[in-house]
């Protein structure tokens, strides 16, 4: 995985009095600073052979420039092939990479420093990356890996959420579950707590226990209606798909899944994803209802939908038109 290096400068600068050991102003110093920025300059372009050399030469100078490690560490997790996993030679680069991220975490561990300690952060996640799946695949080293960033921000969801992705793909679920519902513990008011939680709970085909997550994020986010949207459109997916649904409960899934629509379009009435898939409901309904008159008054709102949403498309086509002139493509 390549990070991209934004504001390198910055960091250059930042670490005018975190370079301890060899003087702030010493020869020693400013040569590493130099190799620091000539290696910085070839892994923006990809050069990692050689950004490797001036990462290396910038540790000589100073073996406590702890953001040298992390990109010395990067640069040879840029060179692992996933193509060539099991060869020596290239597994080598995920063991050079995890040392590196190890002694940037140790040098950068008491700096108060918040763009070092973004990057003891960063450190961390790919060290972790480092030992998952798609990797080295040793869950027994990545996960005291997991626990030890917990321990360091104990307050920051994402590293939880990280852990449990880890449990899950393990298959125990039960703890999966459980370190999901820890991070929203800590932040309840943010929906991708919620989020995350029901996409788990999906992988798991519990579809009741999904909804409940999206229905806890829309009522963290309730002026949101892509959150009331996405609800719509798994109860739409649902019904489409589960062809063993008794019909009641279709029917009773497609209804909700309409009120959740009503819910978006009543925060954003031209929300061309919300008119669609309540058309779509509304002629799922037509299907379920035996009265001929009410089902031609849902047809009949559904063309209406379907009308409105086509108007809103070309709309949001002219807008974008607009804000192109020439016609010409924006970069892919």
């Amino acid at each position: 995985m390549k990070l991209r290096l934004i504001g390198v400068a910055a960091i250059v600068v930042a670490l005018g009095a975190g370079a301890a050991g060899c003087g702030r102003y010493s020869i020693s110093n400013i040569r590493s600073l130099k190799a620091f920025q000539d290696a910085n300059n070839l892994y923006k372009k990809a050069e990692y052979k050689a950004a490797i050399e001036s990462y290396e030469k910038s540790i000589r100078f100073n073996p406590e420039l702890g953001f040298a490690y992390f990109f010395l560490g990067n640069s040879y997790d840029n060179l692992y092939k996933p193509a060539k996993k099991g060869e020596a030679e290239n597994d080598a680069n995920l063991t050079k990479a995890a040392d590196n991220y190890r002694i940037a975490i140790q040098k950068l561990a008491s700096s108060a420093d918040p763009k070092e300690k973004e990057i003891r952060n960063l450190a961390f996640q790919y060290l972790i990356a480092v030992y998952g799946q798609d990797k080295l695949d040793d869950f027994s080293k990545a996960e005291p890996i997991a626990r030890e960033l917990i321990a360091a921000e104990p307050n920051e969801p994402t590293n939880y959420q990280a852990l449990a992705k880890m449990y899950e793909d393990l298959g125990r679920y039960d703890e999966a579950e459980a370190t999901f519902k820890k991070a929203i513990d800590l932040r309840p008011k943010d929906g991708l707590g919620y989020q995350l939680l029901a996409g788990y709970y999906n992988r798991q085909g519990q579809f009741e226990k999904t909804i409940i997550a999206f229905e806890q994020r829309a009522a963290a986010e309730p002026n949101n209606p892509e959150a009331w949207h996405t609800i719509g459109g798994f109860y739409q997916d649902k019904v489409f798909r589960d062809k063993k649904l008794p019909r009641n409960q279709a029917l009773d899934y497609t209804l909700k899944g309409i009120a959740a629509e009503d819910k978006a379009l009543a925060l954003n009435g031209e929300y061309f994803e919300a008119l669609t898939y309540k058309n779509i409901l509304l002629r799922q309904q037509a299907l379920y209802e035996k009265d001929p008159a009410k089902q031609k008054l849902l047809l009949n709102e559904a063309e209406t939908l379907y009308q409105k949403a086509l108007e809103v498309q070309k709309k949001q086509n002219q807008g974008a038109g607009a804000s192109n002139p020439g016609g010409k493509k924006g970069a892919k």
